[in-house]
C-alpha cells in the first residue's frame, strides 16, 4: 500500500495529526489502560489514514479517527479472544503432546489469518462458524443464540466452511 500523499493531502493529514494525536491518545489510554497500547492503536490509526488515498474534507475529525480506532481495538480485542482460547486449549495437554513454542507460533499466524478471513464474512456467520468451532456448541444451541433456525445456522456453516477452503484452510 502506498502511503504517498499527494502535497494537499499531506498537509491536511499533518494539521489533522497535529490538531488531534494528543486527545486520540487520550482516549486510546482511558480504553485499553497501558500507555503503549495506546501508543501503538495511535499510530496504527493515522497509518490507516495515510493508507487512504485521500484524506477527507472532515467536519468531524475526532469521530473520524475515534471510528477508524474503534475498529482497530475491535480487530485487536478478537485477535486477543482467539489466542487466549488456543492458549486454554493448549494448556489442558499431557506435556509430552505439547507443542515447542516454534509450532505454537506458526498456529497462531495461521489462527490470525482465519481471523482476518471471518472478518469478511457476515456478522451472524461469522459467529455461528465460532460458536461452533471455539464453544462447541450444537445448530440448534447456535441458533437459538442468534435467533435463527437450524437450518440457517446449517446455511451459516456452510458459506463460513467454503471461504476457510477457498483459502486454503
Amino acid at each position: 500500500m502506498s502511503t504517498e500523499l499527494t502535497d494537499d493531502s499531506g498537509q491536511a493529514f499533518t494539521r489533522l495529526y497535529q490538531d488531534h494525536h494528543s486527545w486520540l491518545l487520550m482516549w486510546l489510554e482511558k480504553r485499553v489502560q497501558d500507555r503503549l497500547q495506546a501508543e501503538d492503536h495511535a499510530h496504527d490509526t493515522f497509518m490507516r489514514v495515510i493508507g487512504s488515498k485521500e484524506i477527507p474534507n472532515l467536519n468531524e475529525p475526532r469521530a473520524y479517527l475515534t471510528t477508524i480506532a474503534k475498529r482497530l481495538l475491535i480487530n485487536h480485542w478478537r485477535r486477543n479472544t482467539i489466542e487466549r482460547a488456543y492458549l486454554e486449549r493448549l494448556a489442558v495437554y499431557p506435556e509430552e503432546v505439547a507443542v515447542s513454542p516454534e509450532e505454537s507460533s506458526i498456529i497462531l499466524e495461521v489462527l490470525r489469518e482465519i481471523d482476518e478471513l471471518l472478518n469478511q464474512l457476515p456478522a451472524k456467520v461469522r459467529q455461528a462458524f465460532l460458536l461452533a468451532q471455539l464453544d462447541d456448541l450444537t445448530y440448534a444451541e447456535i441458533g437459538q443464540k442468534l435467533g435463527v433456525s437450524d437450518r440457517m445456522v446449517r446455511k451459516y456453516m456452510a458459506q463460513a466452511m467454503f471461504q476457510c477452503l477457498s483459502a486454503g484452510f
